[in-house]
């Protein structure tokens, strides 16, 4: 049975982006599927009393030049020369991410969370502004004004929201979280853990 790597994902995380590019590999080698879970970042927050890096360690000398510096060694080492830290951050995210839950419905929710993240990570793009989530989803081949007028309704909001104390009930109280079966792991520097975990839960002698 092929492993799953569940990854708890905010577009507005620039570590959630890293760590997913950083899994793609890791998921060829071992066979695993990534699966891609929308929890809204600010409500993870809120629901833990977590608060983003650049708030909780504004005022701790050198802490935020080191976060920098840690996300400049990943992109080294992980070759991921197209990212781009976004120039309009901190990031609010909650138009993609319940147009997300929509293209999710449709069958779509791959493409749009490339295009998206793409747009953000990459390009940096202003992806509040419903014109360049417009822009970006009809360039990707995806029904924009669709989308964007689903992410205005009730149930669609209300879905995201679930998904999101979801997260909150399984211990997760950030973004990147990442599941492999029950183990959780957060942050883009568990990488080689979760490899482990995929070869040894593939291993006959776990049991699974």
């Amino acid at each position: 049975m092929t492993s799953s790597i569940e990854l708890i994902f905010d577009f507005a995380s620039p570590n959630g982006y890293l760590a997913w590019q950083g899994l793609t590999p890791i998921a060829a080698r071992t066979g695993a599927r990534i699966e891609l879970v929308p929890a809204l970042l600010g409500g993870v927050f809120k629901a833990t009393n977590n608060q983003a890096p650049f708030v909780a360690f504004g005022g701790v000398t050198g802490k935020l030049a080191y976060e920098m510096l840690e996300i400049r060694r990943f992109v080294r080492d992980q070759g991921l020369d197209r990212f781009r830290f976004n120039p309009h951050f901190p990031v609010n995210s909650l138009l993609v991410m319940r147009a997300w839950i929509a293209a999710r419905r449709d069958g779509r929710g791959d493409a749009f969370a490339e295009a998206v993240s793409r747009a953000l990570w990459e390009e940096g793009l202003l992806m509040s502004d419903p014109a360049v989530v417009a822009g970006v989803l009809t360039s990707a081949g995806l029904d924009a004004e669709a989308l964007i007028a689903a992410a205005g309704q009730a149930d669609v909001k209300a879905e995201l929201a679930d998904l999101t104390a979801a997260a909150v009930a399984r211990g997760v109280f950030g973004v990147p979280t990442i599941f492999v079966g029950d183990e959780m792991f957060f942050g883009k520097e568990r990488l080689a853990q979760i490899e482990a975990e995929l070869i040894r839960a593939a291993s006959p002698a776990s049991g699974s």
